[in-house]
């Protein structure tokens, strides 16, 4: 996140490094060449930043999101703590960003806006321009997701297993060479947590009426998220204006050129903030039913770069002035 709020140029004044109170005052950040102190989450409340950053786990959010809120501060929280409460704005900016609004971020609970699963959000991007010609009436996607989505642990794990060093393992298996079909907890009804956030996120943020069924799968990969996801549409398309539409619009970068082998990669995707779109074909099983493969960097678009776009959108609606940002 401050990676990419330098990037991106975010009109900051004020940054405000926040971590537990074990690490106030004893750790620093870098942030435009500059070593930042790190406070703790009392004295960042008391200074009442205008934006808060959150990306430290969903009970963390749960009890601190609200505090900041009540100061007056807009919360954008990447957790999952917030996003199905139906009081709460799930946001992908190329796509429903029209949703943020003052009358909302005039109450403390408008103020805290959940940026969606990394998986939804490249997905989401990819079929709102085909939703809005078309109308997209079922979704089947199949993930294959870098290990940097479960974190540094799994990261770890996979170089250990690779150069043949033991050490603490993320995963109940092993990942080099292998693939899970589990991504996060098992629920009730047999899918996975990251499987139902595609379900019940695409549908907030895109359209209700959606039918989405979804299989997720850990891959021995790094630098982003890999999707297969077939489509049905309510009208037929045709194919060359199906690429045009996707070219055109915002977040998303066409490679779509098999003959060539250009097609999206996470080697291609990593460290870019683009979804990249290829491998466009008819099902020729059924009618108006499209396959497509999406891919992004799961750390950029799929997290950071998103809740960046979000508040560069609360400042491009004049919804807030920026003096302090917390991260």
């Amino acid at each position: 996140m401050l990676k990419v709020l330098e990037e991106r140029r975010f009109p900051v004044e004020t940054l405000l490094a926040v971590a537990s109170e074990r690490s106030a005052g004893k750790a620093t950040v870098r942030f435009k060449g500059k070593d930042v102190p790190v406070i703790g989450m009392e004295e960042a409340v008391r200074q009442r930043p205008d934006i808060a950053l959150f990306s430290a786990g969903g009970s963390t959010s749960l009890e601190w999101a609200p505090r900041f809120a009540e100061v007056g501060t807009t919360v954008i929280d990447n957790s999952s703590a917030w996003r199905m409460q139906a009081d709460k704005k799930l946001v992908v900016p190329e796509v429903n960003g029209h949703v943020l609004n003052a009358d909302d971020l005039a109450t403390a609970a408008g103020r805290i806006i959940a940026n969606p699963n990394c998986s939804t959000i490249q997905m989401v991007v990819a079929l709102a321009p085909l939703h809005k010609a078309y109308g997209v009436e079922r979704v089947i996607v199949s993930t294959y997701q870098s290990v940097t989505g479960t974190g540094v642990k799994a990261v770890q794990q996979l170089e250990n297993e690779r150069n043949g060093v033991e050490g603490e393992k993320a995963y109940p298996y092993t990942i080099d060479r292998n693939v899970l079909p589990r991504c996060d907890a098992f629920t009730e009804n047999g899918y996975t947590k990251e499987e139902m956030k595609l379900v019940n996120e695409t549908k907030k943020i895109l359209d209700p009426a959606i039918r989405v069924t979804a299989t997720a799968v850990r891959v021995p990969v790094t630098g982003g998220h890999s999707e297969s996801v077939n489509v049905e549409f309510a009208r037929d398309f045709d194919l060359d204006e199906l690429r045009r539409l996707l070219a055109a619009a915002p977040g998303i970068a066409l490679a779509d050129d098999p003959a060539n082998d250009v097609y999206p990669m996470p080697l291609l995707a990593n460290g870019k903030d683009d979804v990249f779109v290829g491998r466009l074909r008819r099902d020729e099983t059924q009618p108006r039913t499209l396959n497509l493969w999406i891919v992004s960097d799961n750390l950029r678009k799929g997290a950071a770069t998103n809740a960046v776009q979000i508040a560069e959108l609360l400042v491009q609606k004049g919804l807030l002035a920026v003096r302090k940002a917390m991260a």
